[in-house]
């Protein structure tokens, strides 16, 4: 219900993120460079929770990967819109929580109960690097952009302790 809650939460502060508030808002170097990396940074989370879809039955491990999915789609869309935003200049940078390409094959080749763990703990990860991302742009003078990266913090520390209770039973 926490969990819930927060995703609700989430998803009214991204709702004030319209079109008209962001076309008469300035973005900062630092607000522009974090959409730039963080974009590729969540999509490899959807890559990750894609590859779930397909290596698993755990019901546990699918709602988190469904859940991750449908929360930060929508954030993807939000920082493309970002006036000034120049997609594709970091998707190569090796970013905190990013998975490498080895650990991305370890992933897609694992099989139940290792395919579980590992999926967790690179979420883990990858949601640790996410966070800390965040963390530069709560003191944005755009309020959007500080509302997002509040929101993202809020939501995946909350994964993260649902990954760990998760990694306890696995």
């Amino acid at each position: 219900m926490k969990r819930l809650l927060l995703v609700v939460i989430g998803a009214l502060l991204l709702s004030g993120c319209t079109t008209s508030s962001q076309s008469n808002s300035q973005y900062s170097a630092d607000d522009l460079t974090f959409a730039e990396m963080m974009i590729p940074h969540h999509e490899q989370a959807i890559e990750i929770s894609e590859i779930a879809f397909l290596k698993t039955s755990n019901p546990d491990v699918l709602q988190l990967a469904k859940q991750i999915k449908d929360a930060q789609s929508p954030e993807i869309e939000i920082m493309k819109s970002w006036t000034g935003v120049k997609l594709s200049t970091h998707a190569g940078h090796m970013m905190d929580g990013m998975l490498s390409n080895d650990e991305l094959s370890a992933l897609r080749d694992a099989q139940g109960k290792e395919f579980n763990q590992l999926f967790l703990r690179a979420m883990i990860k990858h949601h640790e690097g996410a966070i800390k991302m965040a963390k530069a742009i709560l003191n944005s003078t755009n309020k959007d952009v500080a509302d997002l990266g509040s929101s993202v913090i809020n939501v995946q520390e909350l994964e993260i302790s649902k990954m760990k209770e998760l990694l306890l039973k696995y």
